[in-house]
């Protein structure tokens, strides 16, 4: 979703460019607005967009998960659908702000799309794209604005989580039950299908993926090199299959990856519908983990308890500084109370906003 950007120099303009909620060109309407942060309009067509989108969006983020989870979620995630697109617009505009540019990391994020489809130039992945329906130019600027607000959160919120040593140690001591697993590996995959193919097709596959594996054992990046080579569905990942007791897997799989140590990898599995290369990324032996192993998960989790209320109060305060009007019949679930107070625009037909000063609230 990207949204429609209208850049005005003079204070006057701004006032006026308040006051519509449609986009018109040549006096016919064209799209409805739905809210406006600052400069930037959030249109009906955004809203809708981002709303057929939700389901694939939750179902990805929470895979595995019962119906009645999957339906709760969606359910939130329709009541903040205007609080996130909101969101958005703030972050990009303070990106703006920041000097922030991404141009070269785009580039970079397209090459790793189009290794990941085995597409051989650039034009073909814009071909692939346009035929699925997506615009290339919004293709490339979804993947623009996401590069931003990840480098603002990063920059502004992430920067000021500190997870310390003896914040890891006492979660560890206090939640030692949680540590307690059985024998288990994590591990990732590159994936080289041969069905379907012919016998010297297979040959150039059984080359492609020795060469592969010595790549490997060269000391290369496993999960770059699965980016690239896999045809497994984890591509995207590294290849990364997660965690695995014993019984899991296929008994020739779980017979190499089993007797590995961490950052080992197998040789060649054959199996029936391809070869495989196995890598182990930790291993886990019966028992309570000792700290050195779980520190890694400790510290993502007390980041990912943080972040999130840091994040809603950076923008809350973004909102705060900022010009946010919502349409009546919409609900902004992000809006802030505080120093201004902005009117809603009409739902039956243009009229002018209000800001007004307000006294501070008391803490």
């Amino acid at each position: 979703m990207r949204m429609k950007r209208f850049g005005l120099a003079a204070s006057a303009a701004v006032l006026l460019f308040l006051c519509p909620d449609l986009v018109r060109a040549s006096g016919s309407v064209v799209e409805e607005i739905v809210a406006r942060v600052n400069n930037d309009i959030i249109t009906l067509a955004d809203y809708k967009k981002a709303e057929v989108g939700l389901p694939e969006q939750v179902e990805q983020g929470c895979q595995g998960c019962a119906p009645d989870k999957i339906a709760a979620l969606l359910a939130d995630e329709k009541k903040n659908l205007l609080r996130s697109l909101i969101d958005t617009s703030l972050l990009i505009q303070r990106a703006q702000d920041l000097n922030i540019t991404v141009d070269t990391d785009v580039v970079r994020q397209l090459d790793q799309v189009r290794q990941q489809n085995k597409l051989a130039s650039m034009e073909e992945l814009q071909k692939a794209v346009e035929s699925s329906g997506v615009g290339w130019e919004d293709y490339k600027e979804q993947i623009r604005d996401n590069l931003l607000t990840q480098r603002v959160i990063q920059q502004e919120v992430g920067s000021t989580i500190k997870i310390s040593s003896e914040d890891i140690q006492k979660y560890y001591n206090d939640h030692k039950t949680d540590f307690v697993k059985p024998e288990e590996v994590d591990i990732s995959e590159s994936f080289f299908s041969t069905q379907g193919k012919t016998p010297a097709e297979v040959a150039a596959i059984e080359q492609k993926a020795e060469g592969v594996l010595k790549r490997i054992n060269a000391g290369e990046d496993f999960g770059a090199l699965a980016r690239r080579n896999s045809d497994g569905p984890t591509a995207s990942d590294g290849g990364e299959l997660g965690t695995h007791k014993r019984g899991e897997l296929a008994p020739e799989l779980e017979n190499a990856v089993f007797s590995l140590h961490k950052g080992d990898s197998t040789g060649i599995i054959h199996t029936t519908s391809g070869l495989e290369i196995l890598h182990v990324n930790q291993r886990y032996d019966a028992g309570l983990q000792p700290l050195d192993k779980v520190e890694v998960d400790i510290d993502n989790h007390l980041y990912q308890q943080q972040i999130q209320p840091a994040m809603r109060l950076y923008l809350d305060k973004l909102r705060r500084d900022s010009y946010v009007i919502v349409k009546a019949g919409y609900t902004d679930s992000g809006s802030v109370g505080g120093s201004f107070v902005i009117k809603e625009l009409s739902a039956s037909g243009p009229e002018r906003a209000s800001k007004k000063k307000q006294p501070a609230k008391e803490p």
